[in-house]
């Protein structure tokens, strides 16, 4: 895969320097240089520590990447929202894991990319999972479809750049939920179990905003965005106000108002592409198992 910019400074840099400024690492100069990428100033190869000058045009061929073999293919259908040649976004459903686990190495999501990257014929076939879901969460899910792509989401994420809004059924105290609110309660494993997390003062610092949407006796729907990203940040913090989700057994909730897995949906999804910059928006309906339940509010 091949990329160019200009070299637009008044002063000179060393193409080392530059290339660091436009997001490729050590690591990644490394690839380029020991496996098959070039460096090229003005179409003529050069090294990093070549000194560049105003308008110089910089060319950066990086290598295909090798294939994961540990990473299986399931050839199952997988729902593209998004795609280009450097991002997918997918429709995760509910019930499928993000990524394989030691005892469970296929029947994910990454593995049901693997298989549409070979099918597809793609060059740069190794699966770079770039936002997450639970297993029991819906919606949309981010890959990117190379390293240097990987690379300039990830420094996305850590600048905050990224807005991941989600959609949620609870019960309980639902006459408690405010029309919108902050809950600002630290998180920290419950030394209880392996998977479980809890509000605990020597947690880390965690804060979930949610919007109110519409209640009756029974459940709510909620609109929420996380400003940090906890292990089961939103199941957590609703559990510890008195309004865990529906169908989430792990934190106390409902399991008799027709949700059989946490009811969470992970419906808008926004960020900067790692080359245009032009930021990118997407938008899902709420899941079919939780629209269902949401009718009757």
């Amino acid at each position: 895969m091949e990329f160019k910019w200009i070299y637009e400074e008044q002063t000179s840099s060393l193409v080392r320097t530059f290339l660091k400024r436009q997001g490729i690492s050590k690591k990644l100069l490394a690839k380029i240089k020991f496996h098959g990428g070039k460096i090229l100033v003005n179409d003529t190869e050069q090294n990093v520590l070549f000194s560049l000058k105003t308008r110089d045009i910089v060319t950066v061929v990086i290598p295909d990447e090798e294939p994961h073999e540990t990473l299986l293919a399931d050839d199952i259908p997988i729902e593209i929202v998004y795609e280009d040649e450097h991002l997918l976004v997918v429709n995760k459903p509910a019930g499928i894991a993000s990524i394989p686990a030691q005892y469970h190495p296929r029947g994910t999501m990454a593995n049901r990319v693997k298989a549409y990257y070979v099918a597809q014929g793609y060059a740069d076939q190794v699966v770079h999972v770039v936002t997450r879901l639970d297993r029991d969460t819906s919606g949309l899910m981010l890959f990117a479809k190379h390293g240097f792509a990987h690379a300039k989401l990830d420094q996305s994420l850590q600048q905050k750049q990224f807005v991941k809004k989600y959609q949620a059924l609870v019960a309980g105290d639902v006459a408690g939920l405010h029309q919108h609110a902050h809950i600002s309660l630290p998180i920290g494993r419950d030394l209880s179990s392996l998977l479980k997390r809890q509000v605990i003062e020597t947690g880390q610092k965690a804060e979930t905003e949610y919007w109110l949407k519409k209640r009756n006796q029974r459940c709510g729907l909620v609109d929420i965005q996380l400003h940090t990203g906890r292990t089961h940040q939103i199941r957590v913090h609703f559990s510890a106000i008195g309004c865990p989700l529906l169908g989430d057994d792990l934190y106390e909730g409902a399991m008799d108002q027709g949700i059989e897995r946490q009811a969470l949906h992970c419906y808008f999804l926004s960020f900067p592409h790692p080359f245009s910059e032009q930021r990118l928006s997407f938008e899902l309906p709420l899941a079919a198992d939780m629209e269902k339940v949401a009718e009757t509010i």
